[in-house]
């Protein structure tokens, strides 16, 4: 049984993963890219004062587990400050690495093939790249935060163009829609800017705020099929729909339940199933001040940094938070819903 948002567009359908700094799980996931095949790339950064945690988990939406690969250092298949991930048409991973200011290219089970980029702001250079994304012609864009501008490569890493250097401040999310037009999350101006694969800036969503259609600091944006634009509103602690003009749609601030790994994990762990069970995990808190923060902090079923939204080949919606360890999955009650 699925249970319908307020605004019935979308409906939450499960939730994936479990604390863990190594094996089957995540810490501090921070994207996750899906692969031709259907699995699923999460990117654990792990905190900034340790590097133990800091992996990527090849997994499923049914929670299949393939493993983990990468890790902390500046060797070949290793990263430092890991941000975003996504596959190419020939199921290559490309990951993002801040620190190092270079992408990573692996094949679809985790083996390193090659890397490329370096620090600078000259065409081709990159100082803290983010975001991550391909058109249907195999251009990568990435979001080169610092030097507030995407750039559009070859999948080897050949530099072709610079969109957005006069509007974009911090941007971080990218992706790109069914006619190849770009679309940026622009983290530092509170808005959504759209490009023309050419780089010509055709639209702009959204303003600073936490009313329906403003954002907070948007870190990732994602566009379906019939041009709906879904963003992760980081700084307001949920996401929200606009329709393929910008108009507000819809918002979820999170309805999470416990992932298969979980509940696992409670049923090997009697005590701790045990105290949970009397817990009481939907409070009615009088906060001295009310924030999504606050309440995000204390509810568990609510998305707690909710730093990517992602889109399947079916439609289902990604969402990446990386407070609580976890991906929330929904999907369009247009498609294939029950009640």
């Amino acid at each position: 049984m699925t249970t319908k948002t307020e605004t019935n567009f979308l409906e939450y359908r499960l939730t994936m993963g479990m604390t863990t700094m190594e094996g089957r799980g995540f810490y501090y996931p921070v994207d996750t890219a899906i692969g031709n095949n259907g699995n699923l790339y999460v990117i654990s950064r792990s905190k900034e004062e340790t590097t133990r945690g800091i992996r990527v988990t090849i997994c499923t939406v049914d929670s299949e587990y393939f493993g983990n690969f990468g890790g902390y250092g500046e060797g070949d298949g290793q990263f430092v400050w890991p941000c975003c991930g996504a596959t190419d048409s020939q199921g290559r991973f490309y990951l993002t690495d801040e620190s190092l200011c270079r992408i990573t290219v692996f094949d679809e089970v985790g083996n390193p093939l090659t890397h490329w980029g370096a620090k600078g702001s000259g065409d081709g250079e990159l100082d803290t790249p983010s975001g991550i994304a391909f058109d249907s012609k195999d251009h990568c864009y990435v979001s080169d935060t610092y030097n507030n501008r995407v750039q559009k490569f070859t999948v080897s890493g050949r530099f072709l163009a610079v969109l957005g250097d006069q509007v974009l401040n911090l941007p971080w999310g990218v992706t790109s829609d069914s006619d190849d037009n770009v679309y940026v999350a622009d983290w530092g101006n509170d808005r959504i800017q759209k490009f023309s694969p050419e780089g010509k800036h055709l639209a702009q969503f959204g303003e600073s705020g936490d009313g329906d259609g403003q954002f907070r600091r948007p870190s990732s944006v994602a566009v379906d099929c019939d041009g709906y634009i879904y963003v992760a509103d980081w700084g307001n602690e949920r996401v929200q729909v606009l329709g393929p003009h910008g108009e507000f749609v819809a918002k979820l601030r999170g309805e999470a339940t416990l992932s298969p790994w979980a509940e696992n994990f409670l049923n090997i762990n009697i005590e701790e199933a045990a105290a949970r069970a009397t817990a009481n995990l939907d409070m009615q808190i009088d906060y001295p001040v009310k924030t999504p923060h606050e309440e995000s902090a204390h509810i568990e079923k609510l998305f707690w940094s909710p730093v990517s939204v992602k889109l399947d080949k079916d439609g289902l919606l990604y969402v990446t938070e990386t407070s609580r360890h976890r991906i929330q999955v929904y999907g369009r009650t247009t498609l294939d819903s029950t009640e």
